[in-house]
């Protein structure tokens, strides 16, 4: 049985096709196999009940009104408090300091090196690689949003505020917030975003109020993403963006017959499977002559990628090498099976055991910003790669604090000299933008997802509100609503990465054409509005003309 319920497509190219079936398994493989799709364990996921008339039930910290008016509420760190809205300004790290307010000469020369590093990784990515086919910015502006934006406080700068030619401005002294009424959620949504950047909160709230009696979970795309969008907007303006943001979060780790809502996405929305596809494809040629190969993963989470990885291994002509995998994980996250990375590794032996396949796994249960190269037992004689799926998006960089996580992890890696480095992200750019554009590149870039989630999955289906709610929406919660160290999911587009990864001293290691076409082939299979790219030696996928997914290898 298919891991994705049959359903009748939104159009007539698109089907759906369980990508875990790409490879050949028989029964042989057993257990490890049947959680992927076995007509005798069917996959049980997690899930809620909820319906459209009571969506807010699962926004346990959705913001009342009472926390929006209230005169106690306050918000902490790069946050202001709600009374004194005229002055709201929310602002990078880097930006609050400036050298008068430094305290010693080594406090100066760290300013001016971020300030250095900063240019370099400057947002405006002049290769255009968030736009898939170079027809211009990646927040798409149409008719609908164009003049709003040109009215809004749209600057290079995180401050907003400000006291002539402001979004409010635009807006005649006879005509009340209500009008919003007439327009459609997306409307009102960029409208009260542009208020909120403002510092307006009653006006915001008004709209949002609104906005909630005529948005739906079960609805069409723009309903959907916009029922999620503005509850990110009123967890901004009471600052419970970061409880919101973890109250979304599954409920339960995902048991041996219980796949994860991540899971469910990487099937139904197919971009983020074909970014392991081409990390895994990368990876396999990289064995070519070796006897022994080391990877280390970052963030192995559940292991789904080394299962289609190590049936292809055992496919390989010849004796298949010696395979070690070293599994890093935050021993805190619920997206693990229970057991954590003890039973991961359990059943990834038990597939390698069954297939013929020399494998090893090692547990490193720790923060990816703990770890040092000494707890990595690398040995002499090992071809190492290292794999970074959707990992470094959640390390801090340099506009969140001097010490730079995100590149400080990419030059460990590099010191430990691998034979190859595989990076797979979202292509967006929610890292550096100050709110009001942020907002702007979030909505066009979700509403992609929820669009090609409309073509695989039918509006009532359980599964796709798990996977709307508990992945999607927490991440538009997180970059709507919070800010400095609160936000976590910041995403940077292509080009960002690949300066990061050339300032960290890697080189570009162009995918095979091998490996392009054997994903261009399924993408036919599976629905002609996704799309592949290359562009630079990187690999984008995406759904019509937005690029989604973006991934690359390295050495």
């Amino acid at each position: 049985m298919s891991l994705v319920r049959s359903a009748e497509p939104a159009t007539a190219s698109c089907r759906n096709t369980n990508l875990y079936s790409i490879q050949d398994s028989s029964d042989s493989t057993g257990m490890a196999i049947r959680m992927f799709g076995s007509d005798k364990h069917k996959p049980v996921y997690v899930m809620d009940s909820y319906s459209s008339e009571s969506y807010e039930k699962y926004f346990l910290d959705s913001p009342t009104d009472e926390l929006i008016h209230s005169s106690s509420s306050g918000i902490s760190g790069s946050w202001v408090r709600l009374q004194d809205v005229s002055s709201c300004q929310i602002r990078d790290y880097s930006e609050i300091q400036s050298p008068d307010t430094l305290d010693s000469d080594s406090d100066k020369m760290k300013l001016k090196l971020k300030e250095l590093e900063r240019a370099l990784l400057a947002d405006n990515d002049v290769d255009g690689d968030d736009d898939m086919f170079g027809t211009g910015l990646s927040m798409e502006v149409d008719g609908e949003w164009s003049d709003p934006i040109r009215m809004g406080s749209h600057h290079d700068s995180p401050k907003e505020s400000s006291s002539s030619g402001s979004y409010l401005d635009s807006v005649s002294g006879n005509k009340e917030v209500s009008h919003v009424s007439s327009q459609t959620p997306k409307q009102m949504l960029i409208e009260c975003a542009a208020i909120l950047s403002e510092g307006h909160i009653e006006k915001a709230s008004a709209i949002i109020n609104e906005l909630r009696q005529k948005v739906s979970i079960q609805g069409d795309p723009p309903q959907r993403i916009a029922a999620y969008m503005v509850e990110g907007l009123a967890a901004r303006m009471a600052a419970s963006g970061k409880s919101l943001y973890k109250a979304l979060r599954c409920k339960e780790p995902p048991s041996s017959d219980r796949l994860a809502a991540m899971q469910i996405l990487f099937e139904v929305c197919p971009c983020f499977k074909f970014g392991f596809m081409a990390a895994n494809g990368a990876i396999i040629e990289a064995f070519k002559g070796e006897k022994r190969v080391h990877i280390i993963d970052f963030d192995i989470s559940q292991g789904s990628q080394y299962i289609t990885l190590i049936q292809t291994i055992a496919k390989l002509p010849g004796k298949p090498p010696h395979l070690r995998l070293t599994g890093v994980d935050d021993p805190e996250s619920v997206q693990r099976l229970n057991g954590g990375l003890e039973i991961v590794g359990l059943r990834l032996e038990k597939l390698a055991e069954i297939l013929g396949v020399p494998f090893e796994f090692r547990a490193v249960p720790s923060r990816t910003s703990l770890v040092a190269p000494s707890m990595l037992d690398c040995k002499p004689g090992e071809a190492l790669i290292v794999n970074f799926a959707f990992l470094l998006h959640h390390m801090p960089d340099e506009s969140v604090s001097t010490i730079n996580q995100r590149d400080q992890l990419l030059r460990m890696v590099k010191s430990m000299n691998p034979k190859l480095v595989t990076v797979v992200e979202q292509d967006v750019n929610t890292n550096t933008s100050p709110f009001f554009p942020r907002f702007i590149e979030a909505y066009s870039y979700y509403s992609a997802v929820f669009d090609s989630l409309d073509a695989t999955l039918p509006r009532e289906s359980q599964d796709r509100m798990n996977v709307e709610r508990q992945c999607l929406a927490r991440d538009i919660v997180n970059i709507i609503a919070c800010e400095g160290e609160e936000r976590i999911e910041r995403y940077e587009v292509a080009g960002k990465w690949r300066a990061r990864m050339i300032m960290a001293g890697f080189k570009s290691c162009p995918m095979s054409s091998n490996v392009i076409d054997t994903i261009q082939k399924l993408i036919k299979e599976y629905c002609d509005r996704y799309k592949l790219k290359e562009d630079v030696g990187a690999l984008h996928f995406g759904w019509e003309d937005k690029s989604l997914i973006v991934a690359s290898a390295w050495s």
